[in-house]
């Protein structure tokens, strides 16, 4: 019951809202931005697919308040505030913590670095919770878009033809979380069950394309919409990464991970295609968050100790 009233408190909020204060680490127990004539990823570029990769920092980074004129980063400073897209249902990642009402996780962590980076203040952040089907398209949508989306987002080619990525700031792969009563131990096991992903996610497209044993996909809204259907024996496993796996078997106990990662998932963020200077922004506050270790720190703060997702080697493609 507590883990159901965990999800349920989760899946209660719908609203975003403006930055929140920090909490404990559960790892351990509008003006339009300017649009720089460069672009995306070209839809037939062949390079596409065998490296998650981004676009190289430019040189020394801009310092808050000394943002380049005419720059993508100039026209957020101008407006004050950074507008971003963010799950607030995945828990340890994205989520509206329900004993204070503010977004927290690690995601949430990262974006309080590009804040700082921009502006010299962690709080300077407009937050607007998706879902993860929604991801690409506020990024798109002619009015209003936000700035930047943080939502546990695999870099693939597809995607790439529709929006620019950052380089990969955590590695995770797809696996499984079923009940600890399953006699299941892996994907292979699950032939012909009821398995559960968000609509909208790789890890949905991955379940209906499974062959040697196919499983019957269940698609919903959020991540903690799986765990409850889970509870409530309406399906008989979740998939998706691993990360976020782990966050819903924290949520409840009576759950466990089988089997091994059968996909490779690079987690990048996404930001409107045009916008290449401020993809080589993000990229630099990430390589300093590499060298001074605090990437890494963010990972084991809020997965533990033991945490191996990240962060990888940036990998650049100019």
């Amino acid at each position: 019951m507590a883990a159901a009233l965990a999800a349920l408190l989760l899946t209660g909020c719908s609203s975003g809202g403006a930055s929140g204060g920090g909490t404990p680490r559960p790892g351990h127990h509008g003006a339009a931005a300017a649009a720089p004539s460069a672009s995306a990823r070209p839809a037939d570029d062949t390079t596409c697919g065998k490296t998650p990769d981004s676009y190289r920092p430019a040189g020394t980074q801009p310092q808050p308040g000394h943002m380049p004129a005419g720059s993508t980063m100039a026209a957020i400073a101008a407006r004050g505030r950074l507008i971003a897209g963010v799950d607030q249902n995945s828990y340890l990642f994205g989520y509206r913590n329900p004993l204070t009402g503010q977004l927290d996780g690690y995601e949430i962590e990262l974006l309080k670095r590009i804040s700082t980076a921009l502006f010299g203040s962690p709080d300077r952040i407009q937050f607007r919770t998706i879902t993860s089907a929604q991801r690409i398209p506020v990024l798109l949508q002619k009015q209003d878009p936000v700035d930047i989306v943080i939502d546990s987002m695999t870099v693939n080619c597809e995607r790439w033809k529709s929006v620019a990525f950052s380089s990969d700031y955590m590695d995770a792969g797809q696996r499984v979380l079923v009940p600890k009563d399953s006699a299941a131990t892996s994907i292979d096991d699950l032939g012909g069950k009821k398995v559960c992903a968000a609509s909208g996610t790789t890890s949905i497209d991955t379940l209906t394309g499974l062959k040697d044993h196919p499983v019957v996909p269940v698609g919903v809204k959020d991540w903690t919409d799986c765990l409850m259907l889970m509870q409530l024996g309406q399906v008989d496993a979740v998939s998706t990464d691993d990360t976020i796996l782990i966050g819903l078997q924290r949520q409840d106990p009576n759950t466990k991970l089988i089997g091994p990662r059968f996909t490779a998932e690079p987690h990048g963020i996404a930001m409107q295609p045009q916008q290449v200077d401020f993809v080589r922004f993000v990229n630099g506050v990430l390589e300093q968050m590499r060298q001074d270790g605090s990437l890494k720190k963010l990972a084991q703060d809020w997965l533990g100790d033991g945490a191996t997702f990240g962060p990888p080697p940036a990998v650049y493609r100019d």
